[in-house]
């Protein structure tokens, strides 16, 4: 009977039944073969509200939306140009930059692409950039970002860490660690790729444009409300005068502020509409996150994790072998499922075995989201890759050859993330 319950769900999750369905009749399921009242599914769910963290998603998500709306993306390119695009390979460094910030400020790979691809492009292909090259550039750049503040994966598996540590003996995972522990790895990522760009465009190097000090100051002065707003969160999260909650508050007020109120570039009659769109992704995730809360709730009754981490101790002699088979694992969920599905259905399963192995939860974090960052565009179901192919007019096949060399180079920056914990883990332990 139970196999024939697990097969069922199984075709249901394949004929495109909501994943929060699936994953609460699971958990039922499997409370049911373990004889324990179902009334506990309940319990598992309102855990998720007693996290004071969680205030934060909706905050960051409707800044998001805001900044998503109004014309952030043309200051942040001009800015970025008159400030970068002197030095060698300028122009692609500025896309790289202009990508990452704006992927981490309004927490949206696909978002990126979108809304700088159409930007970057011809100015790209203007200063003598190929084609191919730069729309696997902007590609493979539409997920930079994932791992800075404010990072929205980061503060998902933040939640779930924090809700498993009151179940099972780990340290409790602390948001401001995971976003400190983001900005080394985001870094690296974003230097071998402009050192790819360089040594790739070596025997037809790019002409370097003239610095001119009037047009970085215009620059400037266009994006005067929204240059504060990194240091206003940055510094509030990481000089311990603001939480996560509060500086969400806070990023959210400034962005309403500044768009509606300054820049007037969004409409008062418009903020309905974008309140109602962020909330619908919100109430998304959050359904998603509290049905993954009972299903770890079952997890841990059933002793999964300690059977899991026994069956792969005896295949996985190493902590080193561990760390290769999770990077693979997770290449090839990020290649076909989205990154909060991803976090909410395999942390529960991996975080446990991680701890076993000697694996700091926090450095877990940051391996987890990287390897999401390069699925985005990992042949042959990568999400990036059919956006940009939308975006861009070009057929997904040409999209495949654009973007593996990038790949390539984000996969060396997966390996450093991955075996030298000192890069995310310097200033948190």
């Amino acid at each position: 009977m139970m196999i024939a319950a697990a097969v069922a769900l199984l075709l249901l999750a394949l004929m495109g039944a909501p994943l929060f369905a699936i994953i609460l009749a699971a958990a039922a399921l499997g409370y049911f073969a373990l004889g324990i009242d179902l009334t506990v599914l309940h319990i598992d769910i309102y855990q998720v509200s007693s996290s004071v963290v969680l205030m934060a998603l909706p905050l960051f998500t409707f800044a998001g939306f805001l900044l998503g709306e109004s014309k952030t993306a043309d200051r942040m390119l001009r800015l970025s140009q008159a400030a970068f695009g002197w030095m060698p390979g300028g122009m692609a460094f500025v896309a790289l930059v202009a990508c990452a910030f704006f992927t981490a400020l309004t927490g949206g790979s696909g978002v990126t692409i979108v809304a700088l691809g159409g930007l970057l492009l011809p100015a790209l292909m203007k200063v003598g950039y190929p084609d191919r090259f730069s729309t696997g550039l902007l590609t493979t750049s539409g997920s930079l970002g994932l791992l800075l503040v404010p990072s929205v994966p980061l503060l998902i598996y933040g939640i779930i860490a924090q809700q498993m540590s009151q179940q099972l003996p780990m340290p409790s995972v602390e948001i401001v660690d995971l976003y400190l522990a983001g900005i080394g790895p985001a870094v690296l990522m974003v230097v071998l790729l402009y050192g790819y760009c360089i040594w790739a465009m070596r025997k037809n190097p790019i002409p370097r444009q003239g610095f001119n000090w009037q047009e970085l100051r215009g620059a400037l002065w266009e994006a005067r409300w929204e240059l504060p707003l990194p240091f206003v969160v940055l510094g509030g999260i990481f000089s311990g005068w603001l939480v996560i909650s509060e500086a969400a508050a806070v990023t959210a007020l400034y962005v309403l502020i500044a768009q509606v109120v300054l820049y007037r570039e969004i409409p008062v009659k418009a903020l309905p509409r974008i309140m109602r769109e962020s909330m619908i992704m919100v109430g998304g995730i959050l359904l998603i996150l509290g049905v993954a809360m009972s299903f770890t709730g079952y997890l841990v009754f059933a002793g999964i994790p300690e059977q899991l981490f026994e069956f792969i101790q005896a295949h996985v002699s190493s902590k080193l072998m561990f760390l290769i088979l999770l990077n693979v694992v997770l290449l090839l969920l990020g290649a076909v499922l989205d990154i909060f599905a991803a976090l909410v259905i395999m942390v529960p399963l991996i975080l446990p075995v991680a701890i076993n192995y000697g694996i700091d939860p926090v450095h877990l974090g940051i391996i987890f989201v990287a390897n999401m960052q390069i699925g985005y565009f990992t042949p042959p179901v990568g999400m990036n890759l059919f956006i940009a192919s939308y975006r861009f007019g070009k057929p997904i096949s040409e999209l495949y050859k654009a973007t593996i060399p990038f790949m390539l180079v984000l996969l060396v920056a997966l390996l450093v993330i991955t075996y030298v914990p000192a890069l995310s883990l310097y200033w948190v332990r």
